[in-house]
């Protein structure tokens, strides 16, 4: 719903930030990461709204990939934003995905407010979607401009190829050639690969 807030940065706590964007504050909770990471009076944040039944909580990330590793632990049974947040505080993403793939219980259980069970879950449910060492193809994915994606996707659809099919190896070509900076050359290479 809303996908990020950009504006003027009012309030900043380890916890949250307050937000002005055209005289409207938006209270964001926010990881112990995205708050090393915001500096200077104005700011922008990826964000996840929670819908509860009584509330509605809006978490900012400063990277998209915080944002996406978020949402899949927030996918685990027994993992809420709140705590989802507090593992983000704990570790870093890269040292999640680690601790994740290696399957270290220890390391996961160590998180306040996680026992034995909920960090079995954690890594049964997500080992195999995250790889070792490095952010899970999709997290990695995300760190590339937005825009140079969708301009080679639409390229790609254009050329008449499946929607899912170009996603699949638009992904596959990013995650083997991280250094990709641009629409023309990322198409080039996929063309060539299909």
């Amino acid at each position: 719903m809303i996908t990020h807030v950009h504006g003027k940065l009012i309030e900043k706590t380890p916890t949250h930030v307050v937000v002005d964007v055209n005289g409207i504050g938006y209270k964001i909770k926010i990881s112990l990461q995205t708050f090393a990471s915001i500096d200077g009076e104005f700011c922008k944040l990826f964000t996840h709204l929670s819908v509860k039944e009584d509330s509605h909580t809006l978490f900012g990330f400063f990277e998209e990939s915080e944002r996406h590793l978020f949402r899949n632990l927030i996918s685990v049974s027994g993992v809420g934003p709140s705590t989802a947040q507090i593992i983000l505080s704990t570790y870093s993403p890269e040292e999640i995905i680690n601790h994740i793939t290696s399957a270290d219980v220890a390391a996961v259980q160590s998180v306040k407010g996680i026992g034995a069970k909920t960090a079995q879950r954690i890594i049964i449910d997500l080992k195999d979607k995250l790889v070792k060492g490095m952010p899970n193809s999709d997290l990695l994915f995300d760190k590339i401009d937005n825009t140079i994606k969708e301009e080679a996707l639409s390229a790609l659809l254009a050329l008449g190829f499946a929607k899912k099919g170009a996603e699949s190896k638009i992904e596959k070509v990013l995650k083997s050639n991280p250094d990709i900076s641009s629409v023309e050359e990322l198409v080039k290479t996929a063309l060539s690969q299909m």
